[in-house]
């Protein structure tokens, strides 16, 4: 029963989602680059998303109670590996996807610290689902569309080197996957814009 119930708030989650996705897609957004959002940081200070200008990035939505949360530790491997490249993880704590994200900014960042070592940066807990999302988030459905869209946590956008959106890749596809590697090895191969 409780499996039932999780799928179903998962496909209601999915079908609210998409039908925002597709607003979005018609409100626009097309045109814009990564560089064209900020954020806040986990520590409150700014993050203007334009100092990411040339790298390759792998934005993800993270949260600390989920069955995906061992992710960190090949995001981290990942920032670990290609940072030196021109490469960056930036997470984006959310709690959209049944609660399963801390409270507070310092309980996010002390458990993704003392838990996985995490020195990629990380952005405030945030919504990046429905219609609170922040800009970054309605800027990539309106790209990508309803099917990239983040139907759980530890969702993966790949965002290249000009600061255009390349691909989506769905919770279950883990940072040590092929594909991910290989995706992010062509970006990094891509002349900076």
């Amino acid at each position: 029963m409780k499996r039932r119930m999780i799928g179903g708030m998962v496909m209601l989650a999915a079908l609210v989602g998409g039908g925002w996705a597709l607003a979005q897609a018609s409100q626009g957004g097309k045109g814009k680059t990564l560089y064209d959002f900020n954020l806040t940081a986990i520590d409150g200070a700014p993050l203007p998303l334009s100092k990411f200008h040339g790298k390759v990035v792998l934005l993800v939505n993270t949260a600390s109670f989920c069955g995906f949360t061992p992710q960190y530790e090949g995001l981290e491997k990942l920032q670990e590996s290609y940072g030196p490249r021109g490469f960056t993880v930036l997470g984006v704590p959310s709690g959209d996807f049944m609660g399963q994200e801390y409270k507070s900014n310092k309980e996010i960042s002390t458990f993704c610290q003392t838990k996985f070592g995490i020195r990629f940066p990380l952005s405030e807990k945030s919504h990046v689902v429905g219609p609170n999302a922040i800009g970054v988030y309605k800027w990539a459905a309106a790209e990508l569309g309803m099917a990239n869209i983040p139907k759980w946590n530890f969702h993966k956008y790949l965002i290249g080197r000009d600061g255009r959106l390349i691909t989506a890749f769905g919770t279950r596809i883990t940072p040590e996957d092929k594909q991910v590697k290989s995706a992010i090895e062509s970006a990094l191969a891509a002349p900076a814009a």
